[in-house]
C-alpha cells in the first residue's frame, strides 16, 4: 500500500485508471471481530457512480464502496513469472486456438468466430484477440445473428490474469447479462522434464484417433463433426496404452497437438479403475518426446479451476498457472428483458 510521508495510508487511484491493475486495500462492512480490513489486487474495469468494479485474475469481480477506500495504488500490468517458459497471452490464445480448430469460421474484424456444430464451447465461441471494427453493442448482435443461424448458442472465450488480458470485456459482458459458465486454466511448463516423468514402453502413438481411442474418450456426442477438430492442428498426436483383452476400451489415452515451440497437451483419459498407477504420466512422457523430437521445448495444457487433484498432478509435473480464460454465454432474452 502507498504510505506518505507522515506515514499514513493513502488512496492514489482515481476513475482516470480503469483499465489498469492495482491493489487497495477497503474496510470491511459487518466486520469479525479481528478483522477490519481487506486487500484486492486485479484490474480496475469501472468506477461509476461511487463504486469501483476490481476483476481479480481468477475472474471474480469485486465491488467495492468508494466510501470505503482506505488505500490503493496502481501496480505493474502482471507479476514476474518465477516459473515456466515465458510467453505473452495473445501468443498463448493463438497456439490454444490453433490446436481445437473449429469445423467454420468468420472474422469480425480482430475477433473469429467459430463453431463446431456443438462440440465443446472452445470450438464454438468467439475468440476476441483486439478490435471487431464496430461498437460492442454492434458486434455482439452480429455475434448473437451469427450462432443463432446456427442453432447454436452464443458464447465468448474470454481471459483474465495475464498482461493484456480482457478484464475490462469481462465487466462489459456481465454488464449486458452475459453469463459466466465455465472457468478454467491455461498452464505452462518446461517441456523437458515432462519427458523424463516416465518410460514410454507400452505407450503407442499414432496420428489418427481410431476406435479405440475414442472409446475411451469421455466427451459425449462423438461425431464426424468432433473427430475432424480432433484431428485438426498443426502435428497432432494420439497416444494409447492398450487394455487387456476383456477390456472395452484401453487403459489410456492422450492428444498432443506440436505448434513451433510449444506442445499442447488434452484429452489425457484414464480407465477409472487403473488410476493412480502412472498410466496418464506415462502418456504425457510418451507424447512429450515426440514433441521434443519435432524441435518443440515449452509445454501448455488447460485444467477447469475446479479440478484439484489434476490441478496438483500438473503442479508436480512442473506446470504453473498462465491465465485464466472464461466462456460467457449470450442472456437468456425471456430473463433480461430485452
Amino acid at each position: 500500500m502507498e504510505i506518505s510521508a507522515a506515514g499514513r495510508l493513502e488512496v492514489r487511484i482515481t476513475a482516470a485508471d480503469v483499465g489498469k491493475r492495482v491493489s487497495v486495500r477497503s474496510l470491511i462492512e459487518h466486520a469479525a471481530p479481528g478483522e477490519k480490513f481487506t486487500d484486492t489486487v486485479g484490474v480496475l474495469t469501472s468506477w461509476d457512480k461511487g463504486v469501483l468494479l476490481i476483476t481479480r485474475k481468477s475472474g471474480e469481480s469485486v465491488r467495492i464502496a468508494e466510501s470505503a477506500l482506505v488505500a490503493g495504488k496502481v501496480i505493474p500490468a502482471a507479476p514476474a513469472r518465477r516459473r515456466g517458459p515465458a510467453a505473452s497471452y495473445e501468443e498463448l490464445a493463438r497456439v490454444s486456438a490453433r490446436a481445437w480448430r473449429p469445423v467454420e469460421s468468420e472474422r469480425l474484424g480482430d475477433w473469429e468466430l467459430r463453431a463446431a456444430s456443438g462440440f465443446t464451447r472452445r470450438a464454438n465461441s468467439v475468440l476476441p484477440l483486439g478490435d471487431p471494427g464496430v461498437s460492442l453493442d454492434e458486434a455482439l448482435g452480429a455475434v448473437r445473428r451469427w450462432y443463432g443461424e446456427r442453432g447454436l448458442p452464443a458464447y465468448v472465450q474470454t481471459a483474465t490474469g495475464a498482461e493484456g488480458t480482457q478484464e475490462l470485456l469481462c465487466a462489459e459482458l456481465e454488464q449486458r447479462g452475459w453469463v459466466r459458465e465455465v472457468t478454467a486454466g491455461l498452464w505452462v511448463g518446461p517441456l523437458a522434464p515432462v519427458a523424463d516423468l516416465a518410460e514410454a514402453s507400452g505407450v503407442v502413438l499414432s496420428r489418427e484417433a481410431d476406435e479405440a481411442w475414442l472409446a475411451r474418450y469421455q466427451r459425449k456426442g462423438v461425431s464426424e463433426v468432433a473427430l475432424r477438430v480432433l484431428g485438426a492442428g498443426p502435428s497432432v498426436w494420439f497416444a494409447t496404452v492398450p487394455g487387456s483383452a476383456e477390456a472395452a476400451a484401453p487403459a489410456a489415452v492422450g492428444r498432443c497437438v506440436v505448434d513451433g515451440r510449444w506442445a499442447g497437451f488434452a484429452a489425457v483419459e484414464v480407465d477409472p479403475e487403473l488410476r493412480r498407477q502412472g498410466l496418464g504420466t506415462a502418456v504425457m512422457a510418451a507424447l512429450a518426446r515426440r514433441a521434443l523430437d519435432e524441435g518443440a521445448s515449452a509445454a501448455w495444457l488447460q485444467v477447469e479451476a475446479d479440478n484439484e487433484g489434476a490441478r496438483a498432478l500438473y503442479a508436480g509435473m512442473g506446470f504453473a498457472a498462465h491465465h485464466a480464460y472464461h466462456h460467457y454465454r449470450e442472456p437468456d432474452d425471456r430473463d433480461s428483458g430485452r
